[in-house]
């Protein structure tokens, strides 16, 4: 699904991402895993096409995309979530989601005027699309509310439905288990496992290690912007280069 080859980002100072390669097959949650600084974010950001990349290479289902903007990785079907959600807090939360799809007719104002009929019915099964994705993660009766009234687990949970709506091939989610509480985790790691097994592709930054053991096939570890190790959770539990990353 992806392939990442030398990818190497710094900020003036030594690389932050330092010469990551790594593959990431069709149909895994993958998780990433590492302390603070490790360069995590940075890496989700090239991917995302966030940020570019000084030096190497990506490959998304056979096609280059560094070097794209985040709207167009975004239309070939990798979409990303972020450690603290942004909804649109004066919108409700049926329109956050409604926003996701992309090359909608209403968004070329002329068309408004000159397709009234078929903006108003690609508008209708947007509504029906991200009335199903709601439903799916236990939003639908929050619909109408405006997103500010979303607890932090369920802002997770409407980042989740936002990005679905968009039909993605690979989901990067960033610490969908930071801040929320238990009953909500168990419910995000049950739709993580139900979306996969639907066949869409999973990277997953975390430092939940119960999630991180109990859904991510295989795990990767980073340190000081290094690939330090790949393999099983079991693998890299037990390798003393992980506990040495983390410890110290």
């Amino acid at each position: 699904m992806l392939v990442a080859q030398g990818l190497t980002k710094a900020f003036g100072g030594p690389p932050v991402v330092d010469g990551v390669s790594f593959t990431l097959a069709r149909g895994t949650i993958t998780g990433l895993i590492g302390p603070n600084g490790a360069g995590k974010t940075t890496l989700f950001n090239l991917i995302a096409a966030s940020l570019a990349p000084d030096s190497g290479t990506l490959t998304l289902a056979g096609d280059r995309i560094e070097g794209l903007r985040p709207d167009q990785v975004f239309a070939r079907g990798l979409a990303r979530t972020f450690q603290i959600p942004r909804p649109f807090p004066a919108m409700t939360v049926l329109e956050n989601v409604m926003l996701a799809p992309t090359g909608q007719r209403g968004e070329r104002f002329w068309t408004n005027w000159l397709s009234p009929g078929a903006v108003a019915a690609e508008e209708r099964r947007n509504r029906e699309r991200a009335m199903h994705w709601l439903d799916f993660v236990g939003l639908s009766k929050l619909a109408a509310q405006p997103a500010s009234v979303l607890s932090g687990g369920q802002r997770k949970l409407l980042e989740l439905a936002r990005v679905l709506v968009a039909e993605p091939r690979l989901i990067l989610l960033d610490e969908p288990g930071a801040g929320v509480s238990p009953p909500l985790l168990e419910i995000i790691m049950g739709k993580i496992a139900e979306l996969n097994a639907r066949g869409i592709t999973f990277l997953i930054i975390e430092h939940n290690m119960d999630l991180v053991m109990t859904l991510c096939r295989p795990v990767m570890v980073l340190a000081q912007g290094r690939l330090l190790l790949e393999g099983s959770p079991e693998e890299v539990k037990n390798d003393p280069r992980v506990v040495e990353a983390y410890l110290g």
